[in-house]
């Protein structure tokens, strides 16, 4: 299973830099690198847990002061990437839940930590554009496994302070569902 590695920077230039640092450190795969909202740059890269690793160590020692967050997911779950990419097919919808973050490494590692944790599907990680500099994920499923995914979001350690706030709508209506995918 892959690593997902990702750095979030205070300016476009140092992130760019950042970035490259990042792809020629290791043998790691881009999977994207975007300006996002507040002026922030990300950068989001894969591959075995070393390469990704090395290359987030290279990204951050590149970024310095301009650094805002990172982080390195070991066995991501494969629904991370096609949520971050929006490219998930969502059937039924039982119930919804949605979560904000402060920070964009902090929505990724809600999303990993909620889809592991209950029988769920994301249906997006949104990355700071057009909100402010701020994330928020969808994930459907049951009431119960929405729940529960959430909770388990919020209980990482490695997003204390960082989530916002988040909601659990069982039965959402039809015109919301289409409003949010």
């Amino acid at each position: 299973m892959n690593a997902l590695g990702m750095i979030e920077v205070t300016s476009v230039p140092a992130g760019v830099e950042a970035g490259d640092a990042m792809l020629k450190a290791a043998a790691v795969e881009l999977i994207t690198a975007q300006s996002v909202c507040a002026g922030k740059y990300i950068v989001l890269v894969t591959g075995e847990v070393a390469a990704v690793r090395e290359s987030v160590a290279a990204g951050k020692a590149a970024a310095g002061m301009k650094l805002v967050d990172s982080m390195v997911i070991p066995r991501v779950h494969p629904q991370v990437p096609k949520a971050i990419n929006a490219c998930t097919e969502i059937g039924r919808v039982a119930a919804v839940g949605v979560m904000e973050a402060f920070s964009l490494c902090a929505a990724v590692q809600a999303a990993d930590a909620a889809v592991k944790a209950a029988d769920v599907e994301l249906m997006e990680v949104r990355l700071g554009r057009g909100l402010g500099g701020k994330s928020f994920i969808l994930l459907t499923g049951e009431v119960a496994a929405v729940k529960a995914a959430v909770e388990a979001a919020e209980a990482r350690e490695e997003t204390a302070g960082l989530m916002n706030d988040s909601a659990v709508i069982p039965a959402p209506h039809p015109d919301m569902i289409r409003a949010l995918y």
